[in-house]
């Protein structure tokens, strides 16, 4: 069975020429279905412009991007935008959620640019809210909520529309660490439910959570490990070192075969984009 998704010697090159950035340097990695993959690295190393790919964010300089055998390396920004659209749920740092909306308008908005009906996208943004426990917060604007219950507003948005991957850059970066459990346990419970779950982290400890450990440095794989859910900070620090006696995880063989509703004005250009990249380095 062919990997969910499949990238094979893939470069990203910021700046050619002289005094080029290799963001990324020949990568290739290879998610299945239902996997639980932390990719680890500090500042730098080349994680942010990993995520960018793999969530249809940037396209490579060179190499191949397969996402359910189909090659998305070289697609329009349209066909990107409705790629990301269907396949994958963002969930950032900085929680992206408009000040002006209640908790509940923040679920809907992505779900009004994907054209749902009022009525169905009422329904699936109150039962995202429940799933991640806000059922009593749905009218409270972001200015009323906690960091925690703003970040789960932002996975709330993220799995509305029940999309295949979840994609999360630093989800307890500003969190405490009640709240960062509370976190984690939301990702581990989608995980459970058959969503891929793609945590982007520096901190070993959020890494140990996950199933999967991919560690990048200099915009290259060091490692990449199962974890059976004994790994500590020290065992992934050890591994990253190449001081462990774990097993590495083989990678699989390559198969060669808004509207009137709320008081708001349409974003130009893509909403998820310009959230994301907005003041954020493109070489970390």
């Amino acid at each position: 069975m062919a990997a969910l998704i499949e990238i094979r010697n893939m470069c990203k090159i910021y700046n050619p020429g002289e005094n080029a950035v290799r963001a990324l340097d020949h990568v290739s990695l290879s998610i299945g279905e239902n996997e639980f993959v932390a990719i680890i690295g500090h500042s730098g190393s080349g994680k942010s412009t990993l995520m960018n790919m793999l969530g249809c964010l940037d396209v490579p300089t060179s190499g191949i991007y397969l996402l359910h055998g189909a090659d998305v390396s070289m697609l329009s920004d349209d066909e990107l935008s409705d790629i990301r659209n269907q396949e994958i749920g963002f969930i950032f740092q900085g929680f992206n959620l408009i000040s002006n909306l209640t908790a509940l308008e923040n679920v809907e908005l992505p779900l009004i640019y994907r054209g749902v009906n009022k009525k169905e996208r009422n329904a699936l943004a109150k039962e995202a809210l429940r799933k991640v426990g806000l059922e009593n917060r749905m009218n409270h604007k972001p200015s009323e909520m906690s960091g925690g219950q703003q970040q789960r507003v932002a996975i709330a948005r993220a799995i509305a529309q029940a999309p295949p991957i979840i994609l999360a850059d630093e989800p307890t970066g500003n969190l405490d660490s009640h709240s960062t459990k509370e976190i984690l346990g939301i990702l581990k419970s989608l995980h459970e439910e058959g969503r891929t779950v793609i945590l982007i982290t520096h901190d070993n400890d959020i890494a140990a959570q996950a199933k999967r450990i991919v560690h990048i440095e200099d915009g290259k794989i060091d490692s990449d490990s199962a974890n059976d859910g004994n790994l500590s900070r020290e065992d992934i620090d050890r591994e990253i070192r190449g001081e462990s006696s774990l097993n590495a995880k083989e990678t699989p063989e390559v198969n060669e075969t808004l509207e009137e509703d709320y008081d708001i004005k349409e974003p130009e250009g893509n909403l998820d984009i310009d959230l994301h990249l907005n003041g954020e380095e493109k070489n970390e």
